[in-house]
């Protein structure tokens, strides 16, 4: 098995024993990202999947982060799982997905959140809720009876991974820190002081 490959499989591993556990949202990680002049910002966004490709997660491309994925598509993803003392820390660059995925993964959604995926201008100033919920009830109308199609500015990005680093806690704050990188074209693995 290839380094790559072991690491995909520790973050699976993580990722089920999460879900094991009464942790509300065990897909929960923060997403890292920054305008080409540098400009960081970060948020919770949920996994929604994840193979040897990269993990997944869905926006709207014209929300902050969308727009920012697209000018500099450097980002980073980090879990947080304090049940399981263990964190998981991944860098890489993303992509778009297929619309053959977004539309397999939107046919999931909850009918209310693919209203809400068309009503919200996520990322806008709002002057007042009544105007989001203005818009809600008209895409309920304009919808009614039919299925809701995915709107063309919502997809999903694909993170693909050149770093993982898995930190567990340990006392004394002695943690331990692992860390898989793609360097010049190979993956190796090294421990990295607390």
């Amino acid at each position: 098995m290839s380094l790559y490959d072991e690491a995909i499989q520790r973050l699976h591993g993580l990722v089920e024993r999460a879900r094991e556990t009464d942790i509300a949202e065990p897909t929960a990680m923060t997403l890292a990202t920054a305008t080409p002049d540098g400009r960081p910002s970060a948020r919770i966004v949920l996994l929604k999947a994840l193979d040897e490709r990269g993990a997944v997660f869905y926006t709207n491309t014209h929300s902050r982060k969308g727009r920012e994925l697209d000018s500099n598509p450097r980002a980073a993803l980090c879990f947080h799982w304090q049940a399981l003392s263990s964190q998981v820390l991944i860098e890489g660059a993303t992509e778009r997905v297929s619309d053959a995925e977004a539309d397999a993964y939107w046919a999931t959604r909850p009918r209310e959140s693919q209203l809400g995926a068309w009503a919200s201008a996520q990322s806008e100033l709002l002057a007042e809720r009544q105007q989001l919920e203005a818009r809600f009830a008209e895409f309920e109308r304009r919808f009614e009876g039919q299925q809701v199609p995915r709107p063309p500015h919502w997809t999903g990005y694909r993170l693909r991974p050149d770093m993982f680093e898995f930190w567990h806690a340990r006392p004394g704050r002695m943690h331990e820190r692992e860390r898989y990188f793609l360097e010049a074209g190979e993956w190796r693995r090294s421990w990295v002081n607390p």
